[in-house]
């Protein structure tokens, strides 16, 4: 039940503003449905992460006035549904549905930050005739609080000088950088509690082709999760998104990918093992 659950799940099925391959709609229920197959204990944590309780929201329907309609909507729904002693993942859908999120999230957190995972640099003012799209997500979120970008690796000119001029932490990918060394740097960039916004694309296709605008050279499994985890053990981490699974333009492991995903950041979240090994999360 919601009451005895200290995760939400929230699905929205919603892509309304992609630009090249559509179908992230379909990507919730597919991350649900594979999310049954599931094992629920976690061998790194050494524990059953869907012990702590995990409630599994009803489907968001989309709102067909338009993005910035919808994205009222979500901020609406996860207001209602989020409080202090709970957190709440959204699942996509387009990575757009972040801003109703976050927005929500730093009502209730006001030392927040995001830590943004994404291929591209979504700092678009508008594209394609919105304010409100998949392209324009990162510019929308630093108008509610700080964000740290981890992946990047195509950017447009635009996107260039605005990184350029303001100075947002943006950290492009490069495979065999150093890792503890990176994680360091980017922990040290964000506030004591941390909204973790994931679109798939950050992966590297060989692993995350279901996806709609898929970018080569991305971070693979252990890299992702190793920086979530460090965060983890520094920060508080209060909500989060995983986004723009697109699960007909790619193998049915990508779901199952996705899935597993979302069930580790649960994991590194709420985990007790975890909060033992640090001695300076910030609570």
């Amino acid at each position: 039940s919601i009451e005895d659950s200290r995760v939400i799940i929230l699905p929205v099925p919603y892509d309304s503003t992609t630009s090249y391959r559509s179908g992230s709609r379909e990507g919730p229920m597919a991350i649900l449905n594979a999310s049954r197959n599931l094992e629920d204990y976690d061998p790194e944590l050494n524990l059953d992460i869907s012990d702590i309780g995990i409630y599994t929201a009803p489907l968001l329907d989309p709102h067909m006035e338009g993005p910035s309609f919808m994205m009222e909507r979500i901020y609406q729904t996860v207001a209602s549904l989020a409080s202090k002693n709970k957190i709440l993942g959204l699942i996509g859908g387009e990575h757009s549905i972040s801003i109703g999120g976050v927005k929500a999230t730093a009502d209730l957190y006001p030392q927040l930050s995001v830590l943004y995972l994404d291929a591209h640099g979504d700092l678009r003012n508008e594209y394609m005739g919105t304010h409100w799209g998949h392209a324009s997500v990162a510019r929308r979120l630093l108008e509610i609080c700080p964000i740290v970008q981890v992946g990047v690796r195509s950017i447009s000119s635009e996107e260039h000088k605005f990184i350029t001029e303001t100075g947002v932490k943006t950290h492009f990918w490069e495979a065999g950088e150093v890792q503890p060394s990176l994680h360091n740097e980017i922990i040290e960039s964000l506030a004591p509690n941390v909204y973790i916004s994931v679109d798939l694309d950050v992966l590297d296709p060989s692993i995350m082709g279901a996806v709609g605008t898929p970018e080569p050279g991305g971070m693979y499994w252990h890299q992702i999760t190793s920086l979530l985890r460090a965060v983890s053990l520094k920060r508080r981490i209060v909500g989060f998104d995983v986004t723009e699974l697109s699960p007909e333009d790619g193998p049915v492991a990508c779901s199952y990918v996705a899935a597993k995903l979302v069930y580790k950041i649960i994991g590194y979240a709420t985990s007790t093992v975890l909060e033992g090994e640090s001695t300076s999360k910030t609570s």
